[in-house]
């Protein structure tokens, strides 16, 4: 029996016009994908070698209750992760809640009160401005006596270095660079960008810390910003180190004082890592950092596909369509409430689970604006697997992001578009 892959996409809702013309866009992408997937190779390695150093054991997949002392599997698990970043310590755990916990873990615990928070980057993710206090919310920095301030980047992405020079005072305690762009529309800092800013502001005052929010980032690049001089590198579990296995949790991996300091925030004084019961889910957790790398690859080939099929539509994408890529996250500017419904529309009728829902903007926690979410997740609200969110305000603009697999991240793009097409908001 011959299988024909287009008549498989026409069963699965995609018109003829909506394959052919993905085909045509895949068509150069051939070269690009090669070198993601020597990336994910070499991350994979990184990985496999890591579990190697500190002997993985079936032992190690067992997991505790209760207290969790002397739990040889999250204890390792933990050393693992250290090892992939390179770093001296790192906390993994599947207490910490989600991406916004971590970095607020990581804030909190490395800030005392009269200490001042810095970002050279502009405006952090949405959810972190509570936290901060820029909007005010019970148990914010503010509230404990941590003041603010931030360096906006220039109009064309680029550190604003003499601005950043007279905000860095006596007061400057912690320094947060946001790797990825968030609800925003500028570019995301690679891994070499950030090297550079964290050497300008050490410079300035060499014993500031450097805190990196790498959500998203993970195993896009060979190197991590742990590799060149971030004191912590803090991120979620249900994004690219989980591999789509994690059910929950985060990290803070680095400087041993740093993730210390965390580890007895997160639990209690005198306490710090020695318990927190892993519950099950080691597996998982270690599975998933093993499939990292070449699940992570299949989220970038989608964010790539995904901006050449709107940029050859006349759409503003962010990165574009030749653009380095330094996390998985894809922008695209449609202009109109309608065309981000309906992008999003698209990727949940795509999804594995919950395809037959439509997604509705809603009052979302955290956040100043309407937020729309399509994640058909088997984790909910996993946004390593195929998924697109963004807030109802200008300039209308949809985050893509995720997919466990490029066979799915290419049939969610699609299906995006043939939404597109079917309300006229869109033309082949």
């Amino acid at each position: 029996m011959q299988h024909d892959l287009k008549q498989q996409y026409e069963a699965m809702g995609i018109s003829a016009p909506v394959y052919e013309f993905g085909e045509k866009i895949l068509d150069n992408l051939k070269e690009r994908f090669q070198e993601i997937d020597r990336t994910a190779e070499f991350n994979q390695l990184k990985v496999l070698g890591a579990m190697q150093k500190h002997q993985v054991s079936e032992a190690c997949l067992l997991g505790t209750t209760g207290y969790g002392y002397n739990d040889l599997g999250r204890d390792t698990l933990e050393e693992v992760y250290a090892s992939v970043f390179h770093t001296e310590s790192a906390l993994v755990r599947p207490q910490i809640t989600c991406g916004t916990h971590a970095l607020a873990l990581a804030l909190m615990s490395n800030l005392r009160p009269g200490d001042e928070l810095f970002s050279p980057v502009g405006k952090p993710y949405d959810t972190l401005e509570e936290v901060i206090g820029i909007r005010p919310s019970k148990g914010s920095l503010a509230e404990y006596g941590v003041s603010y301030r931030q360096t906006d980047l220039l109009p064309d992405g680029s550190f604003d270095l003499e601005a950043i020079r007279k905000n860095i005072n006596g007061k400057t305690k912690l320094v947060t660079i946001q790797r990825s762009k968030g609800y925003q529309t500028r570019p995301t800092l690679s891994v070499e960008r950030i090297g550079e800013l964290i050497s300008f502001i050490k410079a300035i005052k060499p014993d500031v810390l450097c805190m990196v929010d790498n959500c998203y980032g993970e195993f896009v690049e060979t190197m991590e910003p742990s590799d060149v001089g971030a004191d912590m590198v803090v991120g979620s579990l249900i994004k690219n180190p989980g591999g789509g296995l994690a059910p929950i949790g985060g990290y803070i991996a680095g400087r041993r004082e740093c993730v210390e300091n965390a580890a007895y925030r997160l639990t209690s004084p005198g306490l710090g890592k020695e318990v927190g019961a892993s519950l099950g889910v080691l597996p998982q957790f270690y599975q998933g950092l093993f499939l990292a790398p070449t699940v992570t690859a299949s989220a970038l080939k989608g964010a790539i596909f995904a901006a050449n099929i709107y940029e050859a539509l006349g759409f503003s994408v962010v990165p574009n369509s030749v653009e380095s890529r330094h996390d998985i996250i894809q922008a695209v500017t449609f202009g109109t409430p309608e065309g981000v419904i309906a992008f999003c529309e698209g990727i949940q009728a795509a999804a594995p689970v919950d395809s037959h829902v439509k997604p509705e903007p809603w009052d979302m926690p955290g956040y100043d604006a309407k937020v729309i979410m399509a994640a058909g997740a088997f984790v909910s609200g996993s946004s390593i697997e195929l998924s697109a969110d963004g807030p109802i305000r200008e300039p209308y603009a949809v985050y893509f992001q995720g997919g466990l697999t490029w066979p799915h991240a290419k049939f969610g793009i699609l299906r995006s578009l043939e939404s597109l097409v079917g309300k006229g908001i869109v033309t082949l």
